[in-house]
């Protein structure tokens, strides 16, 4: 006999159940010797008075009702009403099919979203040819740390604010190469500043910049800084509204700058924090496998004689 692997009996023990409770033994102990609960006992004496012997045997655990198939010309017809962006109440009361049904059919179309009927952008991927012919500028605001957070304790008493720092980041768009300051705020005089340093050392490296790409932040868009950039020569460009993606460079290396010096390690001040800052830096400019650089560091980008004087 096939019986089930956790079957608490089989079909020759619910006979002798049957048995003793016909010789006249209580139902509640012939249960508890067999290792039944009562409910379940009554329950297969019942379907021996109904069906006699046969009805001690196993029934198939599949359901007695399948729910039909939905016809081709009715699938056709949901997923064509959901490109109207119709929902699944709607499209099952005008064709006359459950809920459930349209939902099941839309769902084998990826349109459970109306969002998956939005047409997508298709990605805007590009890279200037030579180092400087395009800087990426951008900002991200981090907390000041007095002492290890929650974090690493756990504990989740609000701590005192102890106020921001504002981390002025600029990237090389055709070597990935990265200089990255800590500054107190974002005013136009902290950005232009900031952006003169960048671009020593980047002529330092042997880079002469031409463009320079910022978002709409207001240290950016001011009289102060677009003087800065045309008294250089520089041409200044934006990014699109609500489009951080024209930005992407410099929007992804701060995630890597949070993952990999930010958060990574549990810093006690914000000057230590901003102390281990030039070691990863060096570390990323130098030595780090960049994924769009076919695995090389974004030193390797400049010619061989700046690797080697400047990494020595």
């Amino acid at each position: 006999m096939d019986a089930h692997k956790n079957a608490r009996s089989c079909v020759w023990s619910r006979d002798l159940l049957i048995r003793r409770v016909k010789e006249g033994k209580r139902l509640a102990e012939v249960a508890a010797q067999i290792g039944l609960s009562e409910r379940r006992a009554r329950e297969w004496v019942k379907r021996e008075r109904c069906e006699g012997r046969a009805g001690l045997a196993d029934r198939s655990c599949a359901p007695r009702r399948r729910p039909r198939q939905v016809r081709p010309e009715t699938e056709i017809e949901i997923v064509a009403l959901r490109r109207q962006r119709l929902t699944c109440l709607q499209i099952a009361d005008r064709i006359g099919v459950s809920r459930s049904t349209v939902a099941r059919v839309v769902g084998r179309a990826g349109l459970s979203r109306l969002k998956s009927l939005d047409p997508v952008e298709p990605p805007n991927r590009y890279q200037w040819g030579e180092p400087g012919d395009l800087l990426h500028l951008d900002t991200k605001r981090l907390g000041r740390i007095d002492g290890i957070g929650h974090r690493i304790t756990g504990q989740r008493t609000r701590p005192a604010q102890k106020g921001w720092e504002f981390v002025f980041v600029c990237i090389d768009d055709a070597t990935r190469l990265a200089y990255v300051e800590v500054l107190d705020d974002q005013l136009s005089t902290t950005a232009v500043g900031f952006l003169g340093r960048a671009l020593s050392w980047l002529r330092a490296h042997g880079v002469e910049t031409k463009r320079v790409m910022t978002d709409n932040g207001s240290c950016f868009v001011c009289h102060t800084f677009r003087r800065f950039c045309a008294s250089l020569g520089l041409r200044q460009i934006y990014t699109k509204p609500y489009r951080p993606r024209t930005n992407g460079k410099a929007e992804r290396f701060i995630q890597t700058l949070l993952r990999s010096w930010a958060y990574r390690f549990a810093f006690y001040t914000s000057a230590e924090r901003t102390a281990f800052l030039p070691r990863f830096l060096h570390f990323y400019n130098h030595h780090r496998a960049h994924s769009s650089l076919d695995g090389s560091p974004p030193i390797s980008r400049l010619s061989r004689n700046n690797v080697l004087r400047l990494d020595s």
